[in-house]
C-alpha cells in the first residue's frame, strides 16, 4: 500500500510539472539560451534526478536567500534551495502541519515526508533561517527527521547588536559545514567563492538592464524560471549559460527582435516568493496581455543581485561583509526597520518602468500580507496601479486570479489610453 501511494505521487507531482514546464515553453519569445534552465527544472521536478555534481560533492539544503552561498561554496559543498512550489508535496504537507500554515511549509514537509525527490534525500544539511513562526516550526519538524541547522536572523537592520548576533551565527554555522566535508574553511577558499558569486552578480546585473528596455527583450516568466534553476544548478555553470543568455538578448536588442509591444502593460510582480511548479500568477500576467518586467520577490534578482563588498582584507573582514550583503540590501518583510522595502519597489517601478503591481500573498503568508496596505498607500501616489492576489498551492483559484487579473491589466491599458488622449490635447 505504501509503495502504491508513493507511486501514485510521483506520478502527479511530475504529471503537474511537466504541464507547467510545457506551458513555459510554450510562452512565445523564448530564448535558445533559456533551453539549459528548462532542462534543469525538467530533470528536478520531472525526471525527479538529482542535482548535476561530482560524485563525492555534498549538499546542503537552504530555505531562504538570508544563508550564504559562499560559506557552503567554501567547505567544497553544493548549496541547494528547497523551497518548494508543488501542489502534490503541498497536499501532502496539509495533513502534517495546522491548515493555516503557509503552503510553502506544507509542501516542504510534503516531499521531505514522502522521501522520493533526490534533492532532498542526498542533503546531508538543512540550514533554515528563522524568518518567520512558520520556518521556525518547520525547523523543529525537520530537525527530527534530518540534520538541521537553525540560522537566527536579526529583526532589525539598524540595531548593531542584532546584525553582530548574526555574525555569530554565520561563524557557528561553519563548524557544521566543516564536519559535512571534512574541509576546513580558509581565507583563500572563501575569497575564491565570493569571487566566484560576484561573476553571476555581474552576469544578473547584465541581466537586469536587459529586463528594463522597451519593448521587452524577455518574457518575465521566463526570468522567473531562470531564478528558479539557480537553486539547482552549479554556480559556475549558471553564470556561463547567464552569460550566454545576455549575449542572445543583446543580439535581440541590436535587431529589435521583442518579445512585447509598445504599449503592453509592463507589470510587477511582488509579495510572497513564487516557486517552480506554482507559476499560475506570472504566467497568468503574460498570457491575459501583460508584461512581466520586474520580480521583487525572494526567488527573484534579489538573492544575487547585491555584490558582496569587502573592506577588511581579512578572514574576519570576510564573514562581516557577507554578513551585511545578506541582510543590508534585503528587503525580506521579516525586519523591523523596513522602509528600505519601499524604497526599493518604488525605485524598481522607475527603472522598469512599470504600470502595475501585482502584490502576491500565499495564503498564510502573514509577513508579506502585513504589508500590502503601506505599499498600497505609497503606490497611490505615484498612480501606480496596484492589486492584491491571495493564493494557494492549486489550481482551484486559477480562473478567479484570470478574471482579476485580466481586468487589471484592462484597467491599466484604459488608464494609458486616458493619459495619452490627455497629452494630445
Amino acid at each position: 500500500m505504501e509503495q502504491r501511494q508513493r507511486q501514485r505521487f510521483i506520478d502527479k507531482a511530475t504529471k503537474v510539472s511537466g504541464k507547467y514546464l510545457r506551458r513555459l515553453a510554450e510562452l512565445p519569445g523564448a530564448p535558445v539560451a533559456m533551453q539549459p534552465f528548462f532542462k534543469v527544472l525538467k530533470d528536478i521536478y520531472v525526471e525527479m534526478k538529482n542535482v548535476e555534481k561530482a560524485a563525492d560533492t555534498k549538499t546542503v539544503g537552504t530555505y531562504c536567500v538570508m544563508v550564504p552561498h559562499e560559506l557552503i561554496y567554501a567547505v567544497g559543498a553544493q548549496p541547494v534551495k528547497l523551497c518548494s512550489g508543488s501542489y502534490t508535496a503541498f497536499a501532502i504537507g496539509d495533513d502534517l502541519v495546522p491548515r493555516d500554515a503557509c503552503p510553502l511549509i506544507k509542501a516542504v514537509m510534503g516531499f521531505q515526508t514522502m522521501d522520493v525527490m533526490p534533492v532532498y534525500q542526498d542533503c546531508a544539511l538543512m540550514v533554515v533561517p528563522i524568518t518567520c513562526d512558520c520556518k521556525k516550526k518547520m525547523a523543529g519538524m525537520l530537525k527530527e527527521m534530518v540534520p538541521t541547522y537553525s540560522l537566527h536572523v536579526p529583526t532589525s537592520k539598524s540595531d548593531d547588536a542584532d546584525m553582530e548576533q548574526y555574525v555569530q551565527e554565520l561563524y557557528q554555522l561553519i563548524p557544521e559545514l566543516e564536519a559535512v566535508t571534512g574541509q576546513t574553511i580558509s581565507y583563500q577558499s572563501l575569497a575564491k567563492s565570493i569571487d566566484e558569486m560576484g561573476f553571476a552578480q555581474y552576469e544578473m546585473s547584465k541581466f537586469n538592464e536587459y529586463k528594463k528596455h522597451v519593448p521587452a527583450l524577455i518574457k518575465g516568466t521566463h526570468a522567473m524560471a531562470l531564478m528558479n534553476a539557480f537553486s539547482y544548478m552549479p554556480l559556475a555553470q549558471w553564470s556561463q549559460q547567464l552569460h550566454l543568455l545576455n549575449r542572445e538578448l543583446a543580439r535581440r536588442k541590436k535587431d529589435k527582435q521583442f518579445v512585447s509591444k509598445d504599449k503592453q502593460p509592463r507589470i510587477m510582480v511582488t509579495g510572497s516568493p513564487i516557486i517552480f511548479p506554482n507559476i499560475k500568477i506570472p504566467l497568468l500576467i503574460e498570457e491575459t496581455g501583460g508584461i512581466l518586467v520586474g520580480d521583487e520577490t525572494c526567488m527573484g534578482e534579489r538573492s544575487i543581485y547585491d555584490p558582496t563588498v569587502v573592506v577588511d582584507q581579512s578572514f574576519d573582514g570576510l564573514m562581516r561583509s557577507l554578513a551585511n550583503r545578506y541582510t543590508r540590501p534585503c528587503t525580506c518583510p521579516t525586519f523591523v526597520d523596513n522602509d528600505q522595502r519601499v524604497y526599493r519597489i518604488k525605485q524598481m517601478i522607475a527603472d522598469h518602468q512599470v504600470q502595475g503591481v501585482v502584490y502576491h500573498v500565499l495564503r498564510g503568508c502573514l509577513v508579506y500580507d502585513f504589508e500590502y496596505q503601506t505599499l498600497e498607500d505609497e503606490l497611490g501616489k505615484l498612480g501606480i496601479p496596484v492589486i492584491r492576489v491571495e493564493s494557494d498551492y492549486n489550481e482551484e483559484d486559477i480562473e478567479q486570479l484570470r478574471i482579476r487579473i485580466e481586468a487589471f491589466i484592462e484597467l491599466i491599458k484604459l488608464k494609458d489610453l486616458a493619459e495619452r488622449s490627455k497629452k494630445q490635447k
